[in-house]
């Protein structure tokens, strides 16, 4: 048997290489022959190691079946799109986007692999009825959710399939979003797909802020969103309820709010059931970020499942006409947290509603007065009152976003 030794430096494939080419004259059957056999196998495991071949540029091939084929500029414009188009394409200064791709390779029979330049590389099937034009890709790049380089919207499909894979891939994302749910408290002029732009934008940052602590369920109760609750005493409070949240396994997101979301906060799982909160901070109040905060908790705690496919969107500006059950159910969760029932019905601010009584009962329950502020103005369904408490721009300053 012939004894062929795996190579493992530089020296050993030169000599590798200069054996191989003493053999080439073996004749079929003999022992010289099957030496050769073995030393092409092991050089060709050291080759795909240390020294790959790279692919070809896709301008080159392009231009490459381009003259095999006989084809001018002209003939490309059916797969790029117009002859401006081919001529940027050609000269390398526009990228090619996946419906290029894709047409170039059915059409003019250029791999996948070279197009998409990697290795192996599969073009995605277009099959996932998704009208990519209509995600928001310039307010994301702007907003730096996405990055992007050149023209954004010929790369829309990319940019967001790229987001999608970092999300977890589609299956992770939870349904439906691309049509109006059952899962959602929202304006009826919500845009799906700007809507599912944040939510696969949150969902992607919370794999990577994913905490090392696993959720235990049931760790969200009633006594766990009153120990939430009282965070917000602290001049760092919503900083400090990140930190707790995460030292529990639940990831809390902020993510700046996309026009035409209408959205304050989203409760929904990655596939491994991790809790992710994601909020907007559209309205930069202590009071709004509480109350949204612990809502969102709830709706973990009650209305979401392992499996990662529930999600609740909440624009809370909704409240007062909502008569789902459980978006009732996560506010009522949300205000006794925030302030126990019994303390709320017993205390004179409820009545008189003075910055004084707002005080006191914010420090019997050991939370901040924005909280309380919060509660009586909605009570008397007044905004106008108890202003100096709500903590107007004190939310955003623990959360370094382009909020502009």
């Amino acid at each position: 048997m012939v004894d062929v030794q795996l190579i493992k430096t530089e020296a050993e494939y030169e000599a590798a290489l200069a054996r191989a080419e003493k053999l080439m004259s073996a004749e079929e059957g003999t022992a010289a022959a099957e030496e050769l056999e073995h030393l092409a196998m092991v050089i060709e495991a050291y080759e795909e190691r240390h020294h790959p071949i790279d692919l070809p540029d896709p301008i080159s091939a392009i231009q490459f079946r381009m003259e095999q084929e006989g084809l001018l500029k002209k003939d490309l414009i059916p797969y790029i799109g117009s002859s401006a188009k081919v001529s940027e394409v050609l000269s390398g200064k526009r990228d090619l986007t996946l419906s290029m791709i894709r047409a170039l390779n059915k059409h003019l029979g250029i791999p996948a692999e070279v197009l998409i330049q990697e290795p192996g590389g599969v073009i995605p099937d277009d099959d996932e009825g998704v009208d990519w034009t209509r995600f928001p890709i310039a307010e994301m790049v702007k907003r730096k959710l996405v990055k992007a380089k050149g023209n954004v919207k010929d790369n829309v499909e990319m940019l967001m399939r790229e987001l999608i894979r970092r999300a977890g891939g589609f299956d992770a994302i939870p349904v439906p979003l691309f049509r109006k749910n059952d899962s959602a408290r929202c304006n009826a002029k919500m845009d799906s797909y700007a809507l599912m732009a944040w939510c696969t934008y949150v969902l992607s940052e919370a794999y990577v802020a994913k905490p090392k602590t696993k959720y235990k369920e049931g760790t969200i109760n009633p006594a766990f969103l009153r120990e939430v609750a009282k965070l917000s005493a602290s001049e760092n409070g919503p900083a400090l309820a990140q930190s707790f949240l995460a030292d529990h396994g639940i990831v809390l997101i902020i993510a700046p709010h996309l026009r035409n979301t209408y959205l304050d906060g989203a409760a929904m799982r990655l596939r491994d059931g991790t809790p992710v909160v994601g909020m907007t901070l559209r309205y930069d109040r202590l009071d709004n970020f509480w109350f949204c905060l612990l809502h969102e908790l709830a709706h973990i705690a009650r209305h979401t499942d392992c499996g990662g496919k529930n999600l609740f969107v909440d624009d809370l500006d909704l409240r007062a006409t909502d008569d789902d059950v459980r978006e009732r159910e996560a506010d009522e969760w949300a205000e006794n947290a925030l302030i126990p029932a019994k303390d709320w019905d017993e205390h004179p601010a409820q009545e008189v509603p003075t910055v004084g009584n707002a005080i006191a009962l914010a420090q019997r329950v050991k939370v901040h007065p924005a909280i309380v502020a919060g509660r009586i103005r909605r009570k008397f369904a007044d905004y106008r009152k108890l202003t100096q408490l709500v903590g107007n721009g004190d939310v955003r300053k623990h959360f370094p976003c382009d909020w502009n």
